[in-house]
């Protein structure tokens, strides 16, 4: 027999009459053009396309039936000025210190109602790691549990569990928790997230998504958080000191079915998923890193000055890529004619920036800080509806790491924003360098009277002004 008789055995056998007709009526095409290279090489081609759109074709539809954000008591709340007063009674700061995160706070964009762990809030501040598991548990469990109640889910009828904590990495680990408090059955896929910063709960989506592939009619938790007990630095370096002015109490639960009938009750059906990772490159890699400040005995989280330029750099990446998929083909000919021309023409031409306005109706952005905000608010040229989500979010919750895009769609739906089609936009940044980003479609109107969101109470207070 012929070497070319059967070279795609996995096609012919398919239990796929298509394919199996596809494949025979191609084998025999190899059979006959063997001798002619050019007709082998066409023939191949066509068969990598045939194979690719059938692939396209059958990868499962991913929905968010719904989620939830966690709001914590109110006994944990923590104004600016009581964030302060207590982290000079603690004992550990110097004056300067003080004075710097004074600074750091005036110009951080949050309100007086953010929250901390009620651990922090004893002077001196009890860090351990009880506290720390006594946090992540209240977060997780309370998220979880707006969840269920929500979707009407029971915990037997989920196969995927997938959390994400950047800092706080206990053994047993936090999908551990997850499975050990609501009694899941052992034969649950859990999967736990560590390291990955603030941009780790679209990884986690992603990861959902890919597991959601290879198992049919399956749903998928999805819980994001992280540990502001266990990340507290107690010591006065400047670059350190920053990750605790900006860090707060918060969590998100998202719940994930490949089933085609949940369209019908899901609130989402996720598009595109697009990760960027600039660690290869040492300024990006360094930008955020945990290590010994300069006694070499207190450990801290360390945020660079090259910290906005990773940011951007990874950015741009991310929209490059995702723009291909996205943008109106006039947007993309602008921005391939402008660099074509600056790279073979005029070398100070500035590029087309495209306008994402036209692909996007909601921008739900990283809570990373003021001064980030605004540079992605001036990069992309968003108006301050636009960028009123992200905004009010910094200001009422601070940085929730991975939680913060959850918060912020929170908002437009309590604010009655979201409707059918409507396209969003999720950006995230994170220690790496990374930047990943969600492309969902709304496939109903979100009714904001019948939601129960962490803003569903309050919002009719917002937008406020943060131009201070």
């Amino acid at each position: 027999m012929s070497m070319f008789t059967m070279p795609f055995p996995f096609i012919a056998e398919s239990n796929s009459s298509f394919l199996s007709f596809i494949g025979d009526f191609l084998n025999i095409q190899i059979l006959f053009m063997s001798s002619n290279i050019n007709s082998l090489l066409l023939c191949c081609s066509l068969i990598v396309s045939i194979v690719t759109f059938y692939l396209k074709k059958c990868s499962k539809n991913i929905y968010l039936v719904d989620f939830a954000c966690y709001k914590p008591f109110s006994t944990s709340i923590c104004s600016k000025d009581l964030f302060i007063e207590t982290s000079r009674c603690g004992g550990h700061f110097k004056d300067e210190s003080i004075d710097f995160q004074k600074k750091i706070m005036s110009r951080s964009g949050f309100g007086d109602k953010t929250y901390v762990p009620e651990s922090l809030l004893e002077i001196p501040a009890n860090i351990c790691t009880f506290e720390a598991r006594k946090e992540t548990e209240s977060v997780i469990f309370g998220a979880i549990d707006d969840l269920l109640l929500k979707t009407k889910m029971k915990v037997d009828d989920i196969q995927i569990v997938i959390t994400n904590c950047c800092i706080f990495n206990p053994t047993p680990s936090l999908s551990a928790m997850v499975v050990n408090h609501y009694k899941i059955k052992h034969q649950i896929l859990s999967y736990n997230l560590s390291g990955m910063g603030c941009s780790a709960g679209l990884i986690a989506i992603d990861l959902a998504k890919q597991l959601l592939q290879v198992h049919p009619n399956s749903y998928a938790l999805v819980v994001s958080t992280e540990n502001i007990n266990s990340g507290w630095y107690l010591g006065n370096n400047r670059s350190m000191l920053v990750s605790n002015c900006l860090f707060r109490v918060g969590g998100a639960a998202i719940l994930l079915s490949n089933i085609s009938s949940d369209s019908h009750r899901s609130k989402y059906h996720l598009k595109h998923i697009v990760r960027t990772h600039k660690g290869s490159q040492d300024n990006c890699y360094n930008s955020i890193l945990q290590q010994e400040d300069e006694t070499n005995k207190i450990t801290g989280i360390s945020l660079s000055k090259n910290l906005m330029n990773a940011a951007g750099f990874a950015l741009k990446a991310n929209i490059m890529t995702l723009g291909k998929s996205v943008l109106p083909l006039l947007e993309q000919l602008k921005y391939v004619s402008t660099l074509l021309a600056k790279k073979y023409f005029n070398n100070k031409m500035k590029i087309y920036t495209p306008d994402f306005k036209s692909c996007f109706e909601h921008f739900c952005i990283h809570t990373g800080g003021k001064a980030v905000q605004d540079e992605i608010q001036k990069v992309l040229g968003l108006s301050d509806w636009q960028i009123e989500p992200s905004r009010m979010t910094l200001y009422r919750y601070g940085n929730t790491s991975s939680s913060s895009v959850w918060y912020v769609l929170a908002y437009c739906e309590a604010k009655g924003r979201i409707r059918k089609s409507d396209r969003i936009w999720q950006i995230a940044f994170g220690s790496g360098f990374k930047c990943n980003t969600a492309v969902w479609c709304a496939l109903r109107n979100v009714d904001p009277i019948k939601e129960i969101n962490p803003w569903s109470d309050e919002v009719q207070d917002f937008p406020v002004n943060v131009s201070k």
